[in-house]
């Protein structure tokens, strides 16, 4: 998959193409169906298979002040649409002078002039352009007048009644329910980021951790999963079971908010390296404990059930 973080002066093989149309935070199963008609339609006229995609995430340039929210940072996902055998990855950067740009001027400028799609492919919700002023409706009248084709994806349902949601996701991570997350999104959610050296109190009592912050990733329900972690290992990566502490360590009056992840049967440095890490099931909330002996303990348990809880997992692919 090729990347283009701009849509003037594109070569010739990365024009023509049939283009899904969204922000794709997390890369669910609704997208996916997006992203497979796009892909159905490209193979259908022989011509390559792109997405157009929007950095950073519009939200946070209109509201800098809320929590973090992304569900996949823009590496990740572009490694879940690279998945999809996407040719053509077009990222288009969000500032002040782009979100003033009219749904027209988008069509005409960026998408014809630009990329000279042959066919553009949406959810059925998608809006674009200054003040949201363009939708499924612009885009259909658009196709007619400029000459490419359009397709309004209808909405997909996890559930009757319960279609498939970014929010409705990020609900259910913040709620403590990584399975039901799971289950919209096709697959584990999961943290990537670079271990970091840490306070080595996991080490003192016995359960060593690999520490990573979170960024810009949503932060889910604070506390203890059972999780999957990931290991590159040359071109592959070896799943290992673990448990984690989501949180600010309130035993020990911690303020940043940490990805503490416990690897089982594990020995090694990690520090430096990239850990991706699955959260399975959430065993616990954060809780303050009285001393060391108490945490100890405590720690040793919620090894135990995540142990439990990963035994009635299937292998990590």
């Amino acid at each position: 998959m090729r990347i283009f973080r701009h849509y003037t002066e594109l070569p010739e093989e990365a024009r023509g193409a049939v283009v899904a149309l969204g922000n794709f935070d997390g890369v669910h199963l609704g997208h996916r169906e997006v992203i497979g008609a796009a892909g159905r339609e490209a193979r259908a006229l022989n011509a390559p298979h792109g997405v157009l995609t929007f950095e950073p995430h519009p939200r946070s340039f209109f509201q800098p002040a809320t929590p973090p929210f992304r569900l996949t940072p823009f590496r990740i996902k572009a490694r879940h649409l690279e998945a999809l055998a996407v040719d053509f990855l077009y990222v288009l950067h969000f500032d002040r002078e782009f979100s003033q740009i009219t749904a027209q001027d988008f069509v005409a400028k960026v998408l014809v002039e630009g990329l000279g799609v042959r066919h553009v492919v949406t959810g059925y919700d998608f809006v674009f352009g200054q003040g949201r002023g363009g939708n499924a409706e612009t885009l259909a009248a658009a196709a007619v007048e400029h000459g490419f084709g359009y397709t309004r994806v209808a909405p997909v349902e996890a559930l009757p009644g319960v279609p498939y949601s970014s929010t409705r996701v990020r609900d259910h991570l913040l709620a403590g329910e990584p399975d039901k997350a799971a289950f919209l999104l096709g697959r584990d959610w999961e943290i990537e980021g670079r271990v970091e050296p840490g306070e080595q109190i996991g080490r003192d009592l016995g359960f060593p951790t690999a520490n990573v912050r979170l960024g810009e990733y949503l932060h889910p329900a604070f506390g203890i999963y059972a999780v999957k972690a990931g290991l590159d290992a040359g071109e592959d990566t070896v799943w290992l079971d673990g448990v984690a502490n989501l949180g600010q360590r309130p035993t020990f009056d911690g303020k940043d908010i940490l990805l503490e992840v416990h690897l089982f049967d594990f020995k090694g440095d990690l520090y430096g390296r990239h850990l991706r890490t699955r959260l399975i099931r959430w065993i616990r909330p954060e809780k303050r404990f009285d001393g060391l002996a108490a945490l100890r303990a405590q720690i040793a348990d919620d090894c135990s059930v995540a142990r439990d809880l990963l035994t009635q997992e299937p292998a990590s692919p």
